[in-house]
């Protein structure tokens, strides 16, 4: 049995959502009593409809701003300086991210350095900092990182070139999310389809981690549900509302979980996938998806047939083998339908460094909570099944 005996949950955001649930910015802002307001947003997004509703709802309120939109993939430490500087000369009370991930990531880093002083370096791994960070408001403008729900940030060392992992998880989620489909529906189909899987591995990851429990898997199990029934719909048409609602929904729930269950051998593989081969953290997810959800199988037989019926796939009278192998093959699907390659080759990854990468992947030790056990030869057997 995978669920751990002891263990909790936290999730200290207040959420907000449905279609033009953005309106709520207003009354967020007067709770917190700020009116010097920084602001981390998607460059893409400065010319969008929906920013210039966001804006306005600034300007109507008297709110001073300062924005920093120089955010680039997958973060790093001098982007983080930067965003900082704007913001300590803005003299902020209050921090607004408007975009995916990364900007979101940086927004949880300016807010850590505001009230913690130092680097962000400084805060690298579980609970480094004590004060609380300087008020967030997150609002999505993808369906896939969860960031504005986890307790973690990501942000990318320059010097060593890794990704430093800064978690805490009563202080890092944001202080109110606002889920709005709206903010959903200029977004690229690619960069739907990509940061989608990376909402479905999150869940997938976290369902069946070691550090799961009874709460985590409720969540885990609607979250694949939500996101598995809507995100095919939702990457042909972004304008989906109720689909791309859902989609967030299911990103938020897996953010909830993943940050106190962690993840396993899809992500850890990603993580130099990405970092070596400049690929998406998303595309580099669902490059590795498949080949680990059948790595894993065997370890986790009864919860791989609950994660094939939350896809929608038919189990009732399977062997649990059978169901188990009927989630390996709906994963696979999923990946085709939203044309993901196949391949990391056909994504530009070449096999040069993967003993390399094998080696840094058992190092990072996410033993603790994949559900098998997987040494330096297997990830290296790993990388070579998926090239």
């Amino acid at each position: 049995m995978l669920t751990s005996d002891l263990s909790s949950f936290l999730c200290p955001t207040r959420i907000h959502l449905g279609v033009g649930s953005h309106t709520q910015l207003a009354n967020v802002l007067k709770s917190f009593q700020s009116d010097r307001v920084f602001i981390t947003v998607d460059r893409a997004l400065l010319a969008s409809d929906f920013y210039r509703r966001i804006e306005a709802i600034l300007a109507a309120q008297n709110i001073q701003t300062a924005s920093f939109s120089d955010i680039e993939a997958d973060p790093s430490d001098t982007t983080v300086e930067r965003a900082f500087a704007t913001c300590l000369q803005h003299q902020a009370t209050a921090i607004l991210a408007v975009g995916g991930g990364s900007t979101m990531d940086v927004a949880k880093a300016v807010g850590i350095l505001a009230t913690n002083g130092g680097r962000i370096h400084d805060y690298e791994g579980i609970e480094k900092f004590k004060h609380r960070p300087l008020p967030r408001i997150a609002i999505p403008t993808t369906a896939g990182t969860g960031s504005e729900v986890s307790g973690s940030c990501v942000i990318s060392d320059t010097t060593r070139q890794l990704k430093m992992s800064i978690r805490h998880a009563s202080m890092n989620p944001a202080d109110v999310a606002i889920l709005d489909p709206l903010a959903l529906t200029t977004m690229p189909a690619h960069v739907a389809a990509h940061s989608g899987m990376d909402a479905f591995v999150h869940a997938f990851e976290s369902y069946i981690s070691r550090q799961s429990n009874l709460m985590t898997d409720a969540l885990n199990l609607h979250a694949m549900e939500l996101i598995a029934g809507n995100i095919r719909s939702f990457v042909a048409d972004r304008s989906r509302l109720d689909a791309g609602l859902k989609m967030l929904c299911g990103s938020a729930l897996a953010g909830m979980a993943f940050g106190q269950t962690g993840l396993g051998n899809v992500h850890c593989m990603a993580r130099f996938v990405g970092a070596f081969f400049h690929l998406s953290h998303g595309l580099s997810n669902a490059l590795c998806l498949p080949h680990v959800a059948a790595f894993n199988m065997n370890a986790a037989l009864e919860k791989y047939g609950r994660v094939a019926r939350a896809m929608e796939y038919r189990v009732d009278g399977l062997s649990r083998l059978d169901a188990a192998r009927t989630a390996v093959t709906a994963i696979s699907e999923l990946c085709a339908d939203l044309a993901i390659p196949p391949r990391l080759r056909d994504a530009g990854v070449t096999e040069d460094r993967f003993e390399e990468m094998a080696g840094l992947c058992a190092e990072a030790n996410y033993n603790r909570w994949n559900p098998r056990h997987t040494t330096s030869a297997d990830f290296l057997e790993l990388f070579r099944k998926a090239h």
